[in-house]
């Protein structure tokens, strides 16, 4: 995996360059390396197609007269389009060794391959008109279009868009991913995502969602060692039902829902226990061997939701707050959670997620990241580009999407899926990681248009993937 999986901000990006140049890589070795590897990514995607490299004054550009020159040699019919010279020394150097044609920016015709060179990572403000308009020029003219590291007119770090750029079909990433390669609205744009190592090898407190690597259970484990899930039911059952058997599904040793009189179980083997005031649920969570609770699915948002919420958040287990939960919490949420005794994750989407913190979502990562800080919690902030938190800053992306899981009742599948995880023992953050990982993989397993049962049917299959 392109630097283990650790993903680079563009100044952490630029540090890791620069530690290798101190151990004695050159900046032209680097942009060698860079060049000829997305080169050749290139010549096995379209070896013959024609090709106009865009090529910007700074060292994307450089490594654009590398990947032209590797083309040209292998009898590509390329050519190169710079609006202006190098300015580099590395850059410079790149573009003495070209030895096909050069024509001005303005003067370019499309050709059927167009490769972006202009900027890559730290650009930081959009791309001026005299040369965008071109670069749109040349972009519709083709019928591949290739972006290498990131696409011109992508801010590195927090998925932005400072130009209103169209889909690439591949982005090529140069030594380590960035954080737009996977925020949006610029994950969108990215086509294919494809890396080449250039030997960065940097550490970093964000990284990709890898598969997790789960124990089975051994011989002396039993069904509250594996785990017992209480799951707090409320005005929508169906939703606690869901989560429930997702819960289930995914390894739990004993899943109970505490529920109003007349709920209906949505499996024999599922445990329903009628809880008729606060008191009485409050006793039934002291029950030291629950593992995780959940709360928030089809909880409704009345007086006696904040009852419900009020008497979780006092128990001693963790807790996955989810939907509803959040909803009621609002921008209380950090004061609710921060003095809690045992962890707490936060699952909310969007919507959720800016009442918990007024004002946010600027920045997806950096907000979680705030937020799970103040309040003291992990947060998994759903969407297509999924981001998780620790309270100590450590985040994840999951790289992997599956778009039929915008569908109602799959936030309550997760749920359940990380409850399970997190009942096991192991740290919220790391539950949840799992959880998401599971969940997106089972989408992927369940094809097109599936319902929230038809996700809960795969995940034993996930399961058995990850031991």
């Amino acid at each position: 995996m392109l630097n283990h999986g650790n993903i680079l901000t563009a100044a952490e990006m630029k540090l890791a360059e620069q530690l290798l140049i101190d151990s004695g890589v050159s900046v032209q070795e680097l942009m060698r390396r860079a060049g000829q590897g997305a080169a050749q990514m290139i010549w096995r995607i379209a070896a013959d197609m024609p090709t106009l490299v865009l090529c910007g004054p700074g060292n994307n550009g450089g490594d654009g007269y590398v990947i032209a020159q590797w083309l040209l040699e292998k009898r590509v019919d390329v050519s190169i389009a710079a609006p202006l010279e190098p300015t580099t020394e590395a850059a410079q150097h790149a573009k003495s060794q070209w030895r096909g044609k050069t024509v001005i920016l303005a003067d370019a015709q499309p050709a059927a391959q167009f490769v972006d060179c202009l900027f890559g990572t730290g650009l930081t403000r959009a791309v001026g008109d005299q040369w965008f308009t071109h670069f749109s020029r040349l972009f519709a003219g083709a019928k591949r279009r290739i972006a290498i590291d990131l696409p011109s007119g992508v801010e590195s770090d927090h998925g932005e868009l400072l130009n209103d750029i169209p889909a690439f079909d591949t982005c090529i990433a140069l030594g380590a991913y960035k954080p737009s390669h996977f925020l949006e609205p610029a994950r969108s744009k990215m086509g294919d995502l494809v890396g080449i190592d250039i030997a960065i090898t940097a550490e970093s407190d964000l990284g990709l969602l890898t598969k997790p690597r789960i124990s089975t259970p051994t011989s002396q484990e039993q069904k509250y060692s594996r785990g017992l899930v209480a799951i707090v039911a409320g005005a929508m059952p169906g939703a606690a039902q869901l989560t429930a058997m997702a819960a289930q599904k995914s390894g739990a040793g004993y899943v109970k829902i505490f529920a109003p009189a007349g709920f209906v179980a949505p499996h024999p083997s599922i445990v329903v226990e009628t809880v008729q005031d606060m008191a009485e649920l409050q006793h039934k969570l002291s029950d030291k061997r629950i593992s995780a609770i959940v709360l928030g699915p089809g909880l409704g948002r009345d007086d006696r939701a904040r009852e419900l919420l009020t008497t979780a958040l006092a128990a001693n287990a963790p807790l996955l707050l989810d939907a509803d939960a959040l909803t009621v919490a609002g921008s209380q949420f950090t004061d609710l959670v921060k003095g809690r005794s045992a962890e707490t994750i936060a699952t909310p989407h969007a919507g959720e997620f800016s009442g918990l913190m007024p004002d946010a979502l600027h920045h997806k990562l950096e907000d979680s990241r705030k937020l799970a800080g103040q309040a003291g919690c992990s947060i998994l902030l759903k969407g297509s580009d999924t981001v998780i938190v620790s309270p100590d800053g450590k985040a994840s992306i999951s790289a992997q999407s599956c778009p039929w899981l915008s569908t109602a009742g799959t936030g309550d599948v997760l749920a359940g899926i990380i409850a399970s995880r997190l009942a096991t023992g192991i740290s919220a953050y790391k539950a949840a990681c799992e959880g998401q990982w599971l969940h997106s993989r089972a989408g992927q397993l369940a094809g097109p248009a599936f319902t929230p049962e038809m996700l809960i049917d795969q995940l034993p299959a996930t399961l058995q993937e990850c031991l």
